[in-house]
């Protein structure tokens, strides 16, 4: 039955996106706060948090490091799909 291989498919790419949109906007809310504290408090950008930083460098390389984890997410995600997609059921020579 091809309807089922393409069905399945859909609905794979269906949740790719929607976990992509969750995780854009994740990260999005994130930026946003970074964003709203610099243009409504800029003084507490210059706090020192951590080991002589101030809160506006902590904060940056965070969502910097929040991007990279975020993809590495998405990307885990979206390969266990294949995996599963590619081990599924051939019939009639069709993939």
């Amino acid at each position: 039955m091809p309807d089922q291989g393409i069905s399945t498919q859909a609905s794979a790419e269906r949740r790719g996106a929607r976990l992509g949109v969750i995780l854009f906007l994740l990260y999005t809310a994130c930026y946003l706060g970074f964003v709203f504290l610099n243009a409504f408090s800029p003084g507490s950008m210059d706090q020192i948090v951590i080991a002589g930083l101030n809160l506006a460098i902590v904060y940056g390389f965070g969502l910097i490091l929040l991007a990279i984890l975020l993809a590495f997410i998405y990307g885990m995600a979206r390969r266990g799909e294949s995996k599963v997609q590619a081990a599924g059921p051939q019939k009639g020579g069709q993939s």
